[in-house]
C-alpha cells in the first residue's frame, strides 16, 4: 500500500457496516483493487520531477536512517519501491513488502538494476506479523508510509506491535500518517468532519439537551454554512476506500504504549494558507509552503497535512 495524498479523507469505519474480521478482509481487497492499476505511474505522480509537491518526507526519513546507522531496513508497505529506490547506502540491505502484487512486481522491476534480489520484496500485509519476514534476523530499522490511512482504527495497535516485533532492541521505527488536526486549518468538509465527529460529538451530546436538541442541529448548520464543505472534490475510486487521518498526540501515545521510546513527531507538507486558496497564486503558494518545511515547527500540528513518528524500540 502507498498513499501520498495531500488532503486527508473524512471516511469512517462506521460507514462500512461490517464485522471486524470481515472489515479487515474486505478493506484489504478494496485497497488492493484500488492500487493494482496504479503501480506504473505512482512514483512519477508523487515522487517524480513533476509531482505536485516534492516528497520532502523522503529526505527526513533518509536522515533518520543515516543518523541511526541502519544497516538492515524494511519498508512495510513499500508500494513500487518509491522510497527504497532512494534509500540505498553503503552497507545497507533493503527489504520491502506490499499488499498489492502489482506494486511488488513494479518494485522488483525497478530495484533489479540497483542490485536488489527479487526475494527481498514480497507480498504481505502490515496487519499480519508473519509477513514481516526476518530471513536474516531482526531489522535495524522499519519504515511504514502511506499505509495507516487504509488501516481500520482497531488495527493500529497491531501494526505498531508488528513494527516493534520485527526490530532489534534499539532499532528505529518510522511511521507516517495524515494529520487529523490539519482539518481544522482547511476550512472545508474535513474541518466540519473534525468539528462534528471529534470535538462536538452530537450523538453523545444530544441526549443531554432535551427540548433544546433542535438547537444543536441549527448550530451545526450554522458552522457548516461558514465552511466550504463542497471542497475538496471527492475522487472516484480513491475516496471509496477507507482513508483515515490520525491525531498525532494520540498516535504518539499509542507508539509509546507499544514499546517505543524517544518518540518524535515530525511534520511535513506544510500549507502557507488553507488549500482552497492555492488557486489564487499557485506558484507563490507552493514556494511559500516549501519555505515553511521544518519538521519540528509547532505550526505543523495545524498547517502540515502529514507527519512522521520516529521511535526507538525499547
Amino acid at each position: 500500500m502507498a498513499d501520498e495524498s495531500v488532503e486527508e479523507s473524512g471516511a469512517s469505519q462506521e460507514d462500512l457496516g461490517a464485522s471486524q474480521e470481515d472489515l479487515g478482509t474486505s478493506l484489504e481487497d478494496t485497497v488492493r483493487a484500488c492500487y493494482a492499476g496504479w503501480s506504473g505511474g505512482y512514483f512519477e505522480q508523487y515522487h517524480g520531477d513533476k509531482a505536485a509537491y516534492p516528497p520532502v518526507h523522503r529526505d527526513i526519513i533518509a536522515g533518520l536512517l543515516d543518523a541511526a546507522g541502519a544497516g538492515r531496513v524494511l519498508d512495510a508497505g513499500c508500494g513500487p519501491a518509491s522510497l527504497l529506490r532512494c534509500l540505498g547506502a553503503p552497507g545497507r540491505t533493503l527489504y520491502g513488502f506490499d499488499l498489492t502484487p502489482e506494486m511488488v512486481e513494479e518494485a522488483r522491476r525497478v530495484m533489479a538494476p540497483l542490485g536488489l534480489p527479487p526475494e527481498r520484496l514480497w507480498v504481505g500485509s502490515v496487519t499480519r506479523g508473519e509477513d514481516f519476514a526476518q530471513p536474516d534476523g531482526p531489522y535495524d530499522a522499519a519504515i511504514c508510509t502511506g499505509v495507516l490511512p487504509h488501516i481500520p482504527e482497531q488495527d493500529d495497535p497491531r501494526v505498531l506491535d508488528n513494527l516493534r516485533g520485527c526490530l532489534r532492541p534499539g532499532g528505529l521505527a518510522v511511521l507516517e500518517a495524515r494529520n487529523e488536526f490539519f482539518g481544522l486549518f482547511t476550512l472545508n468538509r474535513y474541518t466540519m468532519d473534525f468539528f462534528e465527529e471529534r470535538l462536538i460529538r452530537p450523538d453523545a451530546l444530544r441526549p443531554r439537551l432535551g427540548g433544546d436538541a433542535p438547537a444543536l442541529d441549527a448550530a451545526l448548520d450554522g458552522v457548516r454554512a461558514m465552511l466550504r464543505t463542497d471542497l475538496p472534490p471527492r475522487r472516484a475510486g480513491y475516496d471509496e476506500i477507507l482513508s483515515r487521518a490520525h491525531n498525532p498526540l494520540v498516535l504518539r501515545q499509542q507508539m509509546e504504549q507499544a514499546g517505543f521510546r524517544d518518540v518524535r513527531v515530525l511534520f511535513y507538507h506544510f500549507h502557507c494558507l488553507p488549500p482552497m486558496f492555492e488557486q489564487l497564486m499557485p506558484a507563490t503558494f507552493r514556494e511559500a509552503s516549501l519555505a515553511m518545511e521544518n519538521p519540528e515547527d509547532w505550526r505543523g500540528y495545524f498547517m502540515a497535512s502529514a507527519f512522521l513518528l520516529a521511535g526507538v524500540r525499547a
